[in-house]
């Protein structure tokens, strides 16, 4: 009998520190899950992020790393090492920072995976070179850390797209709690943690936001606390417009934006949120590029003007302008959300 046969492997994935990137994380898990059946999908990952795990039914087992942003950490990191020692046969590390590697290192896991990067030598012992042309979005690179080096090398490989379960239970309960209505919602995502370049103007929000509630349509207005005011924003004084900004946990947010028809969002984590439980998305694009980072579904239409400017990958527009989101007008997207759903709140099957 085979050594897979009679022992299938534990596999210890060391996650991303963001929400779209923890979504997308999922490619590799069922990439192993596809190529060892009977393997066990271990996931070292910050506490925040074990509501997005739960729903991806590859992950076994979540290990949470509790250390603040910035924060070394190491009386933590050594002992979930300690807890984990001798439970895993091979580890791979998603992050290219030094101290990522550490937790496996200090379990003894015999084999670490990883991209070379800040003199992880020792750290890692099987140290992949990234070759950023073949491996141009972040998700492959993800993947391509699951297989052999030869087939990473090539980038050629398949991608499974995310999937993240629904509890209807829960959707049911939270649009009660929240006085939602049945009729056909649109979500819209106005944060993106990683700066306001990334961030389509709020008035554009709220233009199309009043537009879609004409249109007979639920408006829902998703985001953490952080996002209250936009939220705020775009609700106010706007019948049929719900600011949830701050009300939902995000596994809420999974189970609601489930429950829309489409969404409008920016490049942010619940933009892949939203592709991984099946939404139409229309996925707004500035600084940043739908080449590196797309929602990984086919039920995508991407709005992105591709001006001589972007993307510039800055958290803060450079020229002061941010023309490559105040360009792309509210009609645009309204019309394109219209065309998929027959023309109004209506057109809904």
């Amino acid at each position: 009998m085979s050594q897979a046969a009679s022992s299938p492997s534990s596999i210890l994935v060391v996650g991303p520190s963001w929400v779209g990137d923890m979504v997308m994380a999922q490619s590799l898990f069922k990439t192993l899950k596809q190529r060892e059946p009977g393997s066990r999908i271990g996931v070292v990952a910050p506490g925040w992020s074990k509501p997005i795990l739960e729903r991806m039914e590859e992950v076994d087992e979540v290990a949470s790393l509790e250390v603040g942003h910035g924060e070394f950490g190491w009386s933590t990191r050594r002992a979930l090492a300690r807890e984990l020692r001798g439970r895993f046969d091979r580890a791979i590390v998603l992050p290219r920072s030094w101290k990522s590697a550490l937790v496996p290192f200090l379990a003894r896991i015999p084999q670490r995976t990883g991209f070379t990067g800040e003199q992880r030598y020792g750290l890692i012992n099987d140290r992949r070179s990234l070759d950023k042309a073949a491996l141009d979005q972040t998700v492959k690179r993800f993947v391509a850390l699951g297989l052999d080096a030869e087939t990473a090398r090539r980038g050629d490989f398949s991608i499974p797209r995310p999937r993240l379960r629904v509890d209807p239970d829960n959707q049911a309960q939270q649009r009660e709690r929240l006085g939602l209505a049945t009729c056909p919602a649109i979500g819209m995502m106005p944060g993106a943690e990683y700066g306001p370049a990334k961030q389509w103007p709020l008035g554009h929000f709220r233009e199309l936001a009043g537009r879609l509630a004409a249109e007979g349509f639920e408006v829902r207005v998703l985001g953490g606390p952080k996002d209250a005011a936009a939220g705020s924003a775009i609700a106010e004084g706007q019948a049929g417009v719900h600011n949830l900004c701050g009300q939902t946990r995000l596994a809420d947010a999974v189970d609601l934006l489930a429950d829309c028809q489409q969404v409008v969002t920016n490049d942010s984590g619940l933009m892949h949120v939203a592709a991984g439980v099946g939404c139409r998305v229309h996925a707004l694009y500035g600084s940043s590029s739908p080449a590196y980072t797309p929602p990984l579904t086919a039920s995508a239409e991407i709005h992105y003007l591709a001006l001589n400017c972007s993307p510039c990958f800055e958290r803060s527009c450079p020229l002061g302008h941010t023309h490559c989101l105040v360009q792309l007008s509210p009609q645009r997207v309204l019309a394109a959300v219209l065309a998929n759903a027959g023309g109004g709140a209506g057109g809904r099957s």
